[in-house]
């Protein structure tokens, strides 16, 4: 892991087409400003988190029972 130190209005780049650039910073966090080509994905961590989460949670599902509720949902009124 890389550890940098960046001032407001200071910048690292990343590969050959990413940059980084601290926007603001003060006791609540920082601002950053990311300049990538639009076919990089760019996520906060806690969202990919919970994205894989639902998915380990839907994969885990009884299918059975799924189907059952789709034909309780059918029969009803």
């Amino acid at each position: 892991m890389l550890i940098l130190r960046r001032k407001t209005g200071e910048s690292l780049i990343l590969g050959d087409n990413i940059k980084i650039t601290v926007v603001e910073s003060n006791s609540d966090g920082v601002r950053l400003a990311i300049d990538a080509p639009k076919e990089v994905s760019i996520l906060r961590e806690e969202l990919l988190e919970a994205m894989k989460a639902n998915q380990e949670a839907a994969a885990h599902v009884d299918k059975e029972k799924i189907e059952k509720f789709k034909g309780m949902l059918k029969e009803s009124p």
